[in-house]
């Protein structure tokens, strides 16, 4: 399935001139929870195929809204990606708890913590549920940064533009020792080193 996946997106980008390009690498030594700006639609599909070294450990936290589209469903189940739903402690906080358990068997999870698309590609505030996954299974956080979505897909747009987006993973941020109390401090750094690179 991730092997189908990733070969779809990869034709996808081909017809539509989406070039990728990565700096850096993904973590091989460790499971680990890829923090990534969000200010388009193609994000995390480029996301996704930058982490294809990773396939199959690599999960999404995704938001619930996005269960009622019915093949893609589904496909999110069998993977064993998680949803969250926003605004709604009372069903996101166990979300969380599975994604950690999901994170201490080794899994890496796919999150943009700004919830939702930036229309000026400036940094939305982060919502904290999803580092708090990583302080819970203490696991790191890399902070990937993500360039030239925009250009590639609009929000509002369903169409795709030949453009070449950019994929960097900075270094990541151990939270080893840390506990929930730090999440302001732990969503402050990884904010900074997105941030700097974007």
């Amino acid at each position: 399935m991730y092997r189908v996946g990733g070969a779809g997106i990869r034709v996808a980008f081909l017809l539509a001139g989406v070039r990728v390009v990565v700096k850096g690498e993904p973590l091989a030594s460790s499971a680990a929870v890829y923090a990534g700006n969000h200010s388009s639609n193609i994000d995390p599909p480029v996301l996704f195929l930058a982490l294809s070294g990773l396939f199959p450990r690599v999960r999404v936290l995704y938001k619930a809204e996005l269960r009622r589209i019915p093949v893609l469903v589904w496909v999110f189940d069998a993977a064993g990606f998680v949803p969250l739903e926003r605004g709604r402690p009372d069903k996101s906080w166990p979300a969380v708890e599975r994604a950690a358990e999901a994170l201490r068997n080794g899994n890496s999870f796919v999150v943009f913590p700004e919830g939702t698309r930036s229309r000026t590609g400036e940094l939305l505030p982060f919502k904290k549920g999803a580092l708090i996954m990583a302080i819970k299974a203490q696991a790191p956080v890399v902070p990937v940064a993500l360039s030239g979505g925009r250009a590639a897909m609009r929000k509002g747009s369903p169409l795709i533009w030949p453009a070449t987006v950019r994929v960097e993973f900075a270094p990541p941020v151990v939270t080893a020792g840390l506990t929930v109390d730090d999440r302001d401090a732990l969503v402050a750094e990884v904010r900074s080193a997105i941030e700097g690179r974007t």
